[in-house]
């Protein structure tokens, strides 16, 4: 008598069980499963995207906002009274975040390419929804307190876009492999035509979105201009405390074709030089006059001002990390920094014959100064000594009498006003933020003999882009980096983009339409040799062949039939027939 025993020998799939344990705690064989996934695992793996593109989104965001991050914390510190560099814990949670939700993504693809049912782990959905909704707390934040700073987006993606375009292109036409895998598997004609549908249209899209994406950088080489001059925003305040003769100093060292300041008066009616509204930032005013440290700046009189220590904070809080590449010797001057006049900067500047562009606070209705503000101004810029020519006055009260006196100034405005309006003030120039003036704009202010200078560039990418755009001046904090720059990071012209744009286009149909080939062969070769050709056993081979690779490999095992003989004696093993005897 032969007894028949069946047995499964199941070979270790140790990449799988990482896999599916890792998305969804299925580590052992018999909890996965390769059935459709549920339409409510669909729903998370629809939420899982929409985090993944939405930190994705955030992510770039403040990879580009990289240029205005003193910005964001000068924010922070007058919401807040103290100075902290807000963007760490932004950028750390963010990094965080994003790095898990993209494994997470990879899990899922990697899921769906060997076919197993999505059953993501409810720690990680947790982990997902706590990913979505500090994100959306922190776009909303970041809307209400710092809404401009979106712009940078749209303006950052004419530095980006055409590599952005490239990058994005290679990731589809990598997914082309999971996609005709999924057809080729599918068994419903309506599931393959909705999956190739949705993917032809991604496709597509990208193939011809390059129609849509512009940039000043894709011109002709003959029609550069000349570099923009850069203007010393506060002095080289990455270098030096802000607004200090010694930041000044920093700045001409670069070659700065001018500098710009932000004025506040004293109760003395002298104009020093102070960014905030209160000394505690900038200034050991806590130590030396701690009950008044909350006081305006404007409410203290020169004699005060001067004793205050204006360096000792810099080396403290370290905003732009730069203090630890100081010698001990560049320390002790930095440490030793007091506040600075407004005429000791413009006796600086007209020494060094560069330009002085400085914005005016008002003083307070309480201040002795609030009405005459002006008049002091006018009085100290024309006693410093410098050449009227070099001076941009940006103060739109009492134009007209500083046009009367002074009119060698360059009238400038902060706002973007009407050609008419500019040119009957006399203003012949504009300050306005990088975001507020387009290619455009800045073409048709050069046709109305009005130049503009943009604030604050800092990244080399935005004064590349400025550049190719034709902007005469930028103010920035980091005139040390950006003179580096003797060339545009990239240019090309019409014809090379044309040219770059085809190419990827053509490659990326040529290797999409190869994966799907070679994805559906067996079933493209069935279905034109005809059914004519097959015999039932070879219509059988071939649908086990077109039998995705994950189908096979679902259970690799092995039937071992033993066979119990009392006439045989010793142990006998022989294969016959596909299948393995065991005989005893």
């Amino acid at each position: 008598m032969v007894k028949h025993q069946p047995l499964q020998v199941y070979e270790r799939q140790l990449c799988l069980s990482c896999l599916t344990g890792i998305y969804g705690c299925r580590w052992k064989r018999y909890q996965r499963s390769h059935d459709d996934t549920t339409k409510w695992e669909c729903l998370w793996s629809l939420i899982l995207f929409f985090t993944f593109s939405l930190l994705l989104v955030w992510f770039y965001f403040w990879w580009e906002a990289h240029n205005d991050y003193s910005e964001f914390n000068w924010f922070l510190y007058n919401r807040s009274g103290e100075w902290s560099d807000g963007t760490v814990p932004i950028l750390a949670t963010t990094a965080a975040g994003f790095t898990y939700i993209a494994f997470l993504m990879i899990l899922a693809l990697c899921h769906v390419a060997v076919g197993q049912q999505l059953n993501l782990h409810w720690l990680h959905k947790i982990g997902v929804t706590v990913a979505l909704l500090t994100t959306i707390i922190g776009v909303i934040s970041v809307t209400q307190m710092w809404g401009e700073e979106w712009d940078v987006v749209w303006i950052s993606l004419q530095a980006t876009g055409p590599f952005l375009h490239i990058g994005a292109l290679a990731a589809v036409t990598a997914l082309a492999w999971l996609v005709a895998g999924q057809v080729a598997r599918a068994e419903k004609t309506r599931f393959q035509a909705m999956v190739l549908l949705l993917y032809l249209t991604v496709l597509l899209t990208l193939y011809f979105i390059p129609l849509s994406i512009s940039s000043p950088c894709i011109m002709e080489r003959g029609s550069l201009k000349a570099a923009p001059a850069i203007i010393g925003h506060q002095g080289a305040p990455m270098l030096a405390p802000e607004n200090t003769l010694l930041s000044f100093n920093r700045a001409l060292q670069r070659n700065v074709s001018g500098l710009e300041t932000d004025v506040t008066i004293s109760l003395d009616g002298v104009p020093f030089l102070m960014r905030d509204r209160t000394l505690r930032r900038t200034t050991n005013v806590r130590r030396v006059f701690p009950e008044r440290q909350y006081e305006d700046a404007s409410l203290f009189n020169w004699t005060d001002l001067s004793t205050l220590n204006a360096g000792q904070w810099f080396l403290k809080d370290d905003p732009f990390w730069t203090v630890q590449y100081m010698s001990t010797t560049e320390r002790w001057s930095v440490g030793n920094q007091t506040v600075c006049s407004l005429e000791q900067m413009l006796k600086l500047a007209a020494k060094y014959k560069s330009s002085a562009l400085f914005t005016v606070r008002r003083p307070p209705v309480s201040h002795p100064h609030h009405n005459d503000w002006v008049n002091l101004t006018l009085d100290t810029v024309l006693g410093s000594g410098i050449p009227q020519q070099q001076v941009m006055w940006t103060v739109d009260s009492n134009r007209e009498m500083v046009r009367k006196v002074a009119p060698g100034f360059q009238q400038t405005s902060v706002q973007k006003l009407p050609f008419d309006t500019l040119h009957h003030n006399g203003i012949s120039r504009l300050l306005l933020r990088y975001n507020q003036a387009s290619e455009q704009d800045i073409r048709l202010y050069k046709e109305n003999n009005i130049s503009v200078s943009l604030y604050t560039v800092n990244e080399p990418w935005l004064y590349s882009l400025l550049w190719c755009s034709g902007v005469p001046s930028v103010s920035s904090e980091a005139p040390q980096v950006l003179r580096k720059l003797h060339y545009p990071l990239w240019l090309m012209t019409p014809d090379e983009y044309c040219l770059i744009w085809i190419s990827t286009d053509l490659i990326s149909f040529a290797v999409v339409l190869g994966i799907f080939i070679f994805q559906n062969y067996h079933m493209i070769r069935w279905r034109m040799s005809g059914m004519r050709s097959y015999n039932p056993e070879q219509i059988m081979l071939s649908a086990a062949v077109r039998r995705s690779s994950r189908d096979v490999n679902i259970m690799k095992e092995k039937l071992i039939f033993s066979e119990v003989s009392n006439g045989v004696n010793g142990d006998e093993a022989y294969s016959e027939n596909g299948f393995n005897y065991y005989t005893n």
